[in-house]
């Protein structure tokens, strides 16, 4: 068999596991195909525009999807119930990166969310800390670290998200100054920065990076290349972006390009 006949039987086979990858799993990311496979990220897209003229996968920025998924409306938001196991390993792993970033006698803020939850837990043995926070499941657990003094923002309780929003949390908020925010984001991009679909949410986050002297945003990186309704703050604004090891290098660099120190933790 010539080469070139070689190389087509090999291209079909990784197609043929793409599309098997899809419907198992429902997603793939280009950065996952690209160290399966070997293969350049050139060639893994290629093989995606293919697959996605039969049909068989809808191609999302940074990977692809099962074709019968339906995208995500830009006001849907599942509840942190539906969120609290997903991507568990690298919500763990970012949590750990960002832990190198407190100090003791810091005065930080921290976001709600489970990749929030995560981080939190990992503050048992901080010193001198004082933690600014409007989740109350954060709020619980930093209850019982001895170094760690809670600030809880008051204001309406969002249900099924277990945080205070609307204009007395911001308020409350406005009379604050802390020394580090770690920012939580529902889906990122370059063009859009971090976004979310509630506006009450989102007003809240804008109070907590205006009070922040630094803005870290603990991001996984299915989240990249996604928007909704609502922007909170663009790429610019932040000071770090720190992600798991499945992010895709060519996403990182259009981040780093519009302003922003990149960190990725291995899982």
């Amino acid at each position: 068999m010539d080469q070139a006949a070689s190389g087509s039987l090999f291209a079909e086979e990784r197609k043929k596991h793409i599309v098997e990858a899809v419907r198992s799993r429902r997603k793939v990311l280009v950065s996952e195909l690209v160290e399966r496979f070997d293969v350049s990220p050139a060639t893994v897209r290629n093989d995606l525009r293919e697959l996605e003229r039969q049909g068989v996968l809808r191609r999302t920025h940074g990977g692809a999807i099962d074709a019968e998924l339906e995208p995500p409306k830009a006001g849907y938001e599942p509840d942190n119930a539906a969120k609290v196991a997903v991507r568990l390993a690298q919500k763990r792993a970012i949590a750990r990166q960002a832990l190198a970033f407190v100090e003791p006698g810091d005065i930080i803020a921290l976001d709600s969310g489970t990749t929030m939850l995560e981080f939190a837990l990992l503050l048992e043995h901080a010193r001198d800390l004082t933690v600014v926070a409007c989740d109350l499941a954060i709020a619980r657990c930093l209850e019982p670290f001895e170094g760690v003094n809670v600030i809880v923002v008051g204001g309406g309780l969002r249900r099924g998200h277990s945080c205070t929003t609307g204009p007395l949390a911001v308020q409350l908020l406005q009379e604050l100054g802390v020394d580090k925010l770690f920012l939580a984001t529902n889906h990122l991009s370059p063009e859009k920065g971090c976004t979310t679909p509630n506006i009450a949410q989102a007003e809240v986050k804008k109070a907590m990076i205006a009070i922040a002297s630094r803005v870290y945003l603990l991001c996984d990186s299915a989240k990249f290349g996604t928007n909704s309704m609502v922007q909170f703050c663009p790429v610019s604004e932040l000071d770090a972006l720190i992600t798991d090891a499945e992010a895709d290098e060519e996403a990182l660099a259009r981040f780093r390009k519009a302003g922003c120190e990149t960190i990725v933790a291995a899982v």
